[in-house]
């Protein structure tokens, strides 16, 4: 298929601008906010390095910050309305039966200890237990493309403990005297977006997580939501089969070295990773379980219980994953399931490094959800035009040779 032209680029860049705004537009109840909340969008987009309030101002030509401190901070909108409209726009794009929802965390580094959700804790993004906000994201992941459509922000105990620090952060009161006083694990920070993704009638077969997500409960849970998942579990994980030929028992490591060459396969990861590494895989059937023991309307219905393993073909480190899948499904499909993790990681990549995901300014409770769902939103525009066949410019270069084509149209005085 021929490469897109830079100019049919700009145009479908520049209509899927035109078309977030209108979307976002009714949120606001003023116009000069809407206004605001566009500029903070161009700004996000911008060939600045730095996204913080300053360097947004810069981009939308105010003389200072305090129209887009007022978007996060002051101003009077739902964060979870603009979430509707990111999954919306994203499904309008890229939906799919076939989808995975990727769910995993990113964290935000931070300095002291005002900001919503700070606490020492381990973050993936560092590798380390460090002072940061850690933030759970849903990603929809197909073959099309992937795009963000929920995030929730953890709140680790020492917050939810402190009812008049969460209020100090402007903690929503209905969260604050809920019933485990705010606090919710991240297990069940994916269950809510699962949920959310559910009512919302959003299209999707697969869930895939790492091992800070999974667990019996979740499982369970999931089965009973009729949704297959391939979720990371720990070497010490013990599994056994169940009414299979052979019986097999065992720790994952145990159940992998047990396995005979004959069993492993080298399948490339799929999922809109940019390397695509090639790694061995290998999927243990332990059980073929009747759907119906889980939901009546779906009797009949067998669905396998696995164990997936993925070696690294240069240096034999091995990875663990539970799987719940119907009756039949390849070793392919589930290697491209749980590869669809890595895809969510080359997001946060991407929104931090050209979007400012990581430059939120605010320390408050919906400043934080305001900030990370217009990065949302800005990265649903960049999927716009991934749809379209071969990856695209860099945002900060289209909006600049937009604006440069623009400018060069407009008559000289």
């Amino acid at each position: 298929m021929p490469e897109t032209s830079i100019e049919t680029k700009l145009e479908l860049w520049a209509s899927s601008l035109r078309e977030v705004k209108r979307q976002m537009r009714p949120l606001f109840t003023q116009a000069r906010v809407a206004r605001s909340a566009e500029n903070f969008l161009d700004g996000l987009l911008s060939e600045n390095r730095r996204k913080n309030g300053w360097m947004r101002a810069q981009a939308a030509g105010d003389p200072g910050p305090w129209r887009q401190q007022a978007i996060l901070g002051r101003g009077r909108w739902d964060a979870d309305a603009l979430r509707d409209v990111v999954r919306g726009y994203a499904l309008k794009l890229l939906a799919d039966d076939d989808a995975v929802l990727a769910v995993d965390e990113t964290g935000f580094l931070k300095r002291g200890q005002a900001s919503c959700g700070v606490a020492r804790q381990y973050t993936a993004s560092v590798g380390k237990i460090t002072n940061c906000q850690i933030g759970v994201f849903a990603c929809y992941v197909t073959k099309r493309g992937h795009a963000f459509i929920d995030r929730e922000l953890y709140l680790p105990k020492s917050w939810t403990d402190d009812k008049a620090r969460m209020a100090q952060a402007h903690v929503p009161q209905e969260i604050i005297e809920s019933a485990n006083g705010g606090f919710a694990t991240k297990p069940a920070l994916l269950l809510a977006m699962i949920e959310h993704a559910i009512v919302a009638k959003v299209p999707f077969s697969f869930i895939a997580a790492d091992m800070d997500y999974g667990g019996f409960d979740i499982e369970t849970a999931l089965r009973r939501k009729g949704r297959g998942y391939v979720l990371g579990v720990k070497p010490e994980q013990p599994f056994h089969s169940r009414r299979k030929p052979v019986i097999i028992g065992g720790t994952a490591a145990e159940i992998a070295e047990r396995l005979p060459p004959s069993a492993w396969t080298k399948l490339p990861i799929k999922a809109g990773v940019r390397d695509q590494p090639v790694h061995d895989w290998a999927h243990v059937e332990l059980a073929d379980i009747d759907a119906g023991q889980y939901s009546k309307a779906r009797k009949g219905e067998f669905w396998t219980r696995g164990l997936l393993i993925r070696r690294n073909s240069a240096e034999g480190e091995l990875a663990f994953s539970a799987t719940w899948a119907p009756q039949g499904t390849t070793l392919a499909r589930l290697a491209e399931i749980e590869g669809s993790r890595r895809a969510m990681r080359d997001s946060f990549e991407i929104a931090k490094k050209e979007l400012g995901l990581d430059h939120n300014e605010t320390r408050s409770w919906h400043g934080w959800r305001r900030h990370v769902t217009l990065v949302m939103l800005a990265f649903a525009t960049m999927a716009a035009i991934r749809v379209h066949g071969d990856a695209p410019m860099s945002p900060a270069t289209a909006m600049r040779r937009s604006m440069t084509a623009r400018d060069s149209r407009r008559p000289r005085p």
